[in-house]
């Protein structure tokens, strides 16, 4: 099923950002978090991560000149690093549970990257209405097919 949700999520993002004219977190972030939505402290914090991938820039924004090309490559490596750091470090904070982990290294540094680049709500609603449709597509094709 995760190919096909995946599949399913690129198309849906991709028809969602040209009819409204906002990405729902880029075109491939989507179709990760629906896939992992049956994991919600995964979804979460994939988000949280993202969070605080767009914090932490925004204060290197202050002070270096971060656009472009600049700015996207420090977004992913933020988004690594934060999710390198999570798995290592909420383990050892409190026994929660094993899923509390990021989806990726990528997918954060993608969503924080579409966070910035358009307003924060729109963003996380729109991410959230591509998310559930995603989901409720690919589980409805598993049903038929």
């Amino acid at each position: 099923m995760d190919f096909e949700t995946i599949f399913i999520g690129i198309v849906v993002a991709l028809l969602y950002a040209e009819v409204t004219g906002v990405y729902p977190g880029g075109i491939i972030v989507p179709a990760f978090l629906a896939v992992s939505l049956n994991q919600p402290a995964r979804v979460l914090s994939t988000i949280l991560i993202a969070c605080l991938s767009l914090f932490v820039y925004k204060m290197f924004a202050r002070y270096f000149i971060l656009f472009g090309r600049r700015r996207f490559v420090l977004m992913l490596l933020l988004g690594g690093l934060w999710a390198q750091a999570w798995l290592l470090l909420v383990p050892s904070l409190y026994s929660g549970p094993p899923e509390l982990r990021a989806i990726g290294w990528i997918i954060p540094g993608l969503l924080a990257n579409n966070l910035e680049k358009q307003k924060f709500l729109p963003t996380l609603a729109s991410l959230a209405t591509v998310v559930v449709l995603t989901y409720f597509l690919a589980n409805l094709v598993k049903m038929i097919g």
